[in-house]
């Protein structure tokens, strides 16, 4: 009997960055578990891969804001074995002042950005410790570093997300396990992310925007080299290095002014 193939099990996998990520997956052998809400989409996605790549790839229709469904998708990662990646990437923005907007929007988020990580983790990391290897690639946003006004809910779990991977990190260290997990952080990525928020991306400079290929394989070479935290582009790694040296009034300042150009805080 051969051995089983590398699987890789990624969340928000119909669209942008974890479609892509499912694609670079496959090209490096990996088998697919793809977790979304939408099966259409998934489905389409599974028959392109297994043509193009060859790999075994499972659809799991899910919305990990639902309790049964995020328990459905923790015993799938349980009963993998084989599991080499997880990549936690399913979220989404909201543009509007957190008083003025509905609150069950603001709910969804956390619990699909802090509450449903931190769980698939924990179901991976059993399978994971126990064998010596494996890969958790968290998608976070260089909104982490810093707040902008209209959507705060967004950089607070994003902030969240990189102190829980860089705490993970240190335990899996502390462990003297074979483990990594990686924080990644994009800046604008060209995906649906931003039409569902909705945002006019002609507010945003054209040299600001990336490719959601270009994220992945930032994050993948960063994976191999062992990097906790990845920034893809120089432009955003500056962009970090500013934001942590403003003083928090200048900061401020510019980020209140910021989001009333892109009408981000109406």
């Amino acid at each position: 009997m051969q051995p089983a193939r590398p699987l890789a099990l990624i969340t928000g996998a119909s669209s942008g960055i974890g479609a892509t990520f499912a694609r670079h997956l496959a090209a490096r052998g990996c088998d697919l578990v793809l977790v979304a809400r939408r099966r259409d989409r998934l489905e389409g996605a599974a028959r392109a891969l297994d043509a193009s790549h060859q790999a075994r790839t499972e659809v799991l229709a899910a919305d990990l804001t639902c309790e049964a469904e995020l328990r459905a998708v923790e015993e799938r990662i349980a009963a993998a074995s084989n599991l080499e990646y997880l990549v936690n990437n399913a979220g989404f923005g909201i543009v509007g002042r957190f008083f003025s907007v509905p609150l069950d929007g603001q709910d969804r988020m956390h619990r699909l950005h802090v509450l449903a990580p931190m769980r698939l983790m924990h179901a991976a990391l059993r399978v994971m410790v126990a064998r010596g290897h494996g890969n958790i690639i968290n998608v976070s946003s260089v909104s982490a570093y810093g707040q902008n006004p209209g959507s705060v809910s967004y950089s607070a779990t994003k902030t969240w997300m990189n102190s829980f991977t860089e705490g993970i990190h240190m335990e899996l260290r502390s462990a003297g396990s074979g483990v990594k997990v990686q924080a990644l952080c994009p800046g604008f990525t060209l995906s649906e992310f931003h039409d569902v928020m909705p945002l006019d991306r002609s507010t945003i400079p054209k040299w600001m925007w990336m490719t959601s290929d270009q994220v992945v394989e930032a994050s993948l070479r960063g994976l191999e080299r062992g990097q906790l935290f990845v920034i893809p582009g120089w432009r955003y790694r500056l962009l970090v290095w500013i934001m942590r040296g403003f003083p928090r009034p200048l900061y401020h300042s510019l980020s209140i002014k910021y989001a009333s150009a892109t009408g981000r805080d109406r």
